[in-house]
């Protein structure tokens, strides 16, 4: 790549990514302007992407979206476009070859490139199961797109509407797990928990993410996305990773159900409550919420007597009950 004539700047997330760091960093074309934007990690990280030669600053973690909307304002980036590359992916040299090209006038109508990616289970290429093609808003005109989050908590990030989009043909490498069974569950837990609540507004949307908006959190996701990877797609052909694969996203999806039901159980039980201190002449108000990464849920509710003298006490519960 051209790098006094570059239009280019990477942008890596990272938080604790010292194993898969490395060899995202190798596979970037040399001189190419790279910014590292780090949430706290405690690892390595930074002084390997330092070692590297990028520019590494540091933003509390909010969610994709807003951590990637904060390097496009807020990293001094100058370049008119930006690539996102996760710490665990690595892009080839043919699709910097294309971008290098593209951006001095293919892309001169365009706000965001979609990019494809493959994905690698414990060093295997999955060339079936996870159902190809599967895009990403990865090339990002600096000025013009911004990423919005579609679900709560910050995870998932898809693109502003009113963007103009292209796709490239040209995939990328997703080493998106490497064997850490318990750690990935622990991070799916979490994801999980965040995915059980959606957004639809202002965001677009591909015809995948329509169909799972459709079906919510219902439990036949959990058999029908076991069917979709394992059979449907041929996941049968990538061997025991396909069936690896499909089992583990079949478990997400059982997880988000189980977990939409756990807060929804609570939220009716707290209503109970509420309803039956109004009828003994009792006012509430008050507030449940899933906080999955402690690993526990808070209720608070706050009630007086009615009619309230002006002396009455007001009375705060503050209920958690782990999961």
């Amino acid at each position: 790549m051209n790098t006094d004539e570059s239009q280019l700047t990477v942008v890596i997330l990272t938080k604790n990514e010292e194993k898969t760091l490395p060899r995202c960093l190798k596979a970037l074309p040399a001189g190419l302007e790279v910014v590292v934007l780090d949430s706290g990690s405690s690892d390595h990280t930074r002084a390997i992407a330092e070692a590297h030669g990028s520019r590494v600053l540091e933003h509390a973690w909010e969610g994709y979206a807003q951590q990637r909307n904060y390097a496009l304002e807020r990293c001094g980036i100058t370049t008119p476009w930006v690539l996102f590359i996760d710490a665990d992916e690595v892009f080839p040299a043919e699709f910097f070859r294309w971008a290098e090209h593209a951006m001095k006038g293919q892309l001169a109508e365009v706000d965001a490139v979609m990019v494809p990616s493959y994905f690698h289970l414990r060093g295997k290429r999955l060339n079936h199961a996870p159902g190809y093609p599967i895009y990403h808003a990865r090339l990002l005109r600096r000025a013009k797109a911004r990423f919005l989050s579609h679900h709560d908590g910050g995870f998932g990030e898809n693109i502003q509407a009113g963007c103009r989009i292209t796709h490239c043909s040209i995939a990328y490498d997703h080493f998106f797990y490497d064997g850490e069974l318990l750690e990935w569950l622990h991070k799916h837990v979490d994801h999980a928990s965040r995915e059980i609540r959606v957004r639809r507004e202002g965001i677009t949307l591909n015809p995948r993410k329509h169909l799972s908006m459709m079906l919510g959190n219902s439990f036949w996701k959990a058999p029908l996305r076991f069917f979709y990877h394992y059979v449907l797609r041929g996941g049968f052909l990538d061997g025991r990773a396909g069936l690896e694969f499909a089992m583990m996203f079949a478990w997400y999806e059982a997880t988000k159900f189980l977990l939409a039901r756990y807060q929804e159980s609570r939220e009716a039980n707290t209503l109970v409550s509420l309803s039956s201190w109004e009828r003994a002449g009792v006012r509430a108000s008050g507030h449940c919420t899933l906080s999955l990464p402690d690993r526990e849920t808070t209720c608070a509710m706050t009630v007086s007597a009615d009619p309230a003298p002006e002396t009455a006490p007001t009375t705060t519960i503050l209920q958690r009950s782990a999961l």
